[in-house]
């Protein structure tokens, strides 16, 4: 499916999870969710730290609903609970089978984002491993003069904020000099299609969403 389509179509799940309590349409759509990753053969390293990291803030949440609320309301506890896992497992079908790349690329053709947008996501994007090495150097630095720098210090991320302030007029200065103008019709080296075929998946999805959610109800 179209990147911008899938994108659209999570959002389209979580709102529906978001305003409706139904604990078992909430499972199906994250049986959903799990057959699609197995489908695209995502790692089971990565799809386990999904689950366990989303553990941590389910726990806690089942726990304050279930037993610190007034109402104690056990059910509701496990609709909050899927509904994380929901908001997780469906975003993870786009963020696992779907670069980054594709989906800026997808959603300035496709969705005619602004081309000094998509740029500016690609590179923040392709700027953060520079950003966690300049963290890296600073930390170092500080050592040798016999300061060190914690991961809560402000002057650490002061000293990366100044480094990254640098690395945009740089980056503004490559752009212009690769003939990027702001405004102006632009051609792509890989173009996103948009098919029918992919609005008429992306339609039977959201009816068949919309079908679980009446049968359910």
């Amino acid at each position: 499916m179209n990147p911008s389509l899938k994108l659209f179509l999570v959002l389209i799940v979580a709102l529906e999870a978001t305003f409706t309590s139904h604990l078992y349409i909430n499972l199906v759509i994250i049986a959903c969710a799990l057959a699609t990753l197995l489908y695209h053969r995502i790692g089971g390293r990565r799809l386990s730290w999904l689950v366990v990291i989303t553990l941590v803030p389910a726990a806690a949440l089942f726990v304050t609903i279930a037993f610190f609320s007034p109402a104690h309301n056990v059910h509701f506890a496990w609709v909050l609970v899927t509904r994380l896992y929901v908001y997780v497992l469906t975003g993870a079908t786009v963020s696992c089978t779907t670069s980054a790349l594709q989906l800026v690329q997808s959603l300035e053709q496709n969705c005619h984002l602004p081309s000094k947008f998509a740029y500016g996501i690609l590179a923040a994007l392709n700027l953060l491993p520079r950003i966690h090495q300049e963290v890296r150097i600073i930390r170092v630095a500080g050592q040798m003069r016999g300061i060190t720098l914690h991961w809560w210090s402000p002057r650490l991320y002061f000293k990366a904020i100044l480094a990254a302030s640098q690395w945009a007029d740089q980056l503004a200065q490559a752009m212009e000099s690769h003939g990027f103008v702001e405004g102006q019709s632009r051609t792509y080296a890989h173009r996103i299609p948009l098919t029918s075929r992919d609005w008429l998946t992306f339609a039977v999805l959201v009816v068949a969403l919309q079908a679980l959610m009446i049968a359910l109800h």
